[in-house]
């Protein structure tokens, strides 16, 4: 396995790679850009005329993550040859389909094949409900099959997201690479670091992942009680305040849940996962210190256990990159120095993080985490 990685902006184009040379013997391109970028499309035509063997998918972000460094208004690429193992794309266009759980099922039985071990989702982050895409793709993949990656991301704007695979990512896509072979190895981590405060309220009213009600009140209401003058800047303000969810009880199976888009008239709020009625709620905010924390003890959880190189793709929320500001940097390094020198990082800013749960070992989508998955091979 051999991996390079290069950097777009607007200015400078695509610098030089850095990493193994390739060109001709290059299996696959991860890329993540900021929206205006991938919008236009001409900086991920260049980079197919670049390595024009290359499979590629990629996804709109929130900042990208490109070796240590996070950044805006850039395209990180991660070009990766595999020696023994064979990977292959596809995707489907939300709007086709009922629902995400009908469009998830479609993905994934498109990926079907001899010796498939793992997966890298990538979906549209407004208009897809991520814990249905999830259900939909486990109900048809093998247990044994990993399934990681994350929903694109479009800043603090909430407007309008893009995936694809080649050359054109599109609003309302989903896209996926599978991997297939007994060489590959792959590790995963995710993690949070917020705490909950305040009561437990029971969701007594909720549609999927809308919610309507905590504890008879409308939810808008009390969050816009919560934010005070931040109300005025909903929903990008919600996502200081994520929503810890889980089945009463079961404070071990808990999830976190952020906000994509909110109702006045209906005084309900979209989550990026399912909120499910009957459920507790617990609203959380982080701080620094934790949010690092959380961030290293997903980079503990995924560190690979291999000689050579190896690829790390980071997805962070970008709730955490809001609160942590200037600081954000430090949940990258923290990641870097603990999985070490040999392993290529990128990843993005995201609308959700997709993972298996640390508790449950089921996969589920989850928010306000860092979820980093590993590549490499034996």
């Amino acid at each position: 396995m051999r991996v390079a990685q290069r950097l777009w902006t607007e200015r400078g184009g695509w610098g030089s790679p850095t990493g193994a040379a390739l060109n001709g013997d290059s299996s696959l391109i991860f890329y993540f850009g900021a929206p205006q970028a991938i919008a236009d499309g001409r900086s991920i035509r260049e980079l197919s005329k670049l390595y024009p063997s290359a499979k590629l998918i990629g996804c709109s972000t929130g900042g990208e993550i490109h070796g240590e460094d996070v950044l805006d208004d850039s395209v990180s690429a991660t070009v990766i040859g595999f020696d023994h193992t064979r990977v292959a794309t596809a995707e489907v266009s939300f709007n086709e389909w009922a629902n995400a759980y009908d469009a998830g099922r479609a993905l994934a039985r498109k990926l079907i094949a001899p010796g498939l071990r793992s997966v890298f989702v990538l979906s549209d982050g407004i208009h897809v409900n991520g814990s249905e895409l999830v259900r939909g793709m486990s109900s048809v993949l093998d247990g044994r099959v990993l399934i990681t990656g994350g929903l694109a991301g479009d800043g603090s704007r909430f407007n309008t997201t893009r995936v694809g695979t080649g050359e054109t990512a599109r609003p309302g896509a989903i896209a996926a690479v599978a991997f297939y072979g007994n060489r590959l190895d792959v590790y995963h981590g995710s993690a949070g670091g917020w705490d909950a405060f305040g009561p437990r309220r029971e969701i007594t009213r909720a549609k999927g992942n809308v919610l309507y009600e905590l504890d008879g009140e409308p939810a808008l209401d009390l969050y816009k009680r919560y934010l005070g003058e931040e109300a005025n800047n909903l929903p990008g303000s919600a996502l200081l305040f994520p929503l810890r969810v889980y089945p009463p009880g079961q404070e071990h199976a808990a999830l976190v849940r952020t906000v994509l888009s909110v109702d006045e008239a209906s005084r309900s709020m979209t989550f990026a996962g399912d909120v499910p009625q009957g459920h507790i709620g617990q609203l959380m905010k982080g701080n620094f210190d934790r949010l690092v924390d959380g961030a290293s003890m997903a980079a503990t959880q995924a560190a690979p256990n291999a000689d050579g190189p190896t690829v790390a793709i980071l997805v962070s929320c970008i709730g955490r990159k809001l609160l942590l500001g200037q600081r954000i940097g430090e949940e990258v390094e923290t990641v870097a120095d603990i999985l070490g020198n040999d392993v290529a990082m990128t990843g993005f800013y995201s609308y959700g993080e997709i993972s298996p749960h640390s508790a449950t070992g089921l996969c589920e989508l989850h928010n306000q985490t860092m979820t980093i998955t590993v590549f490499g091979e034996n």
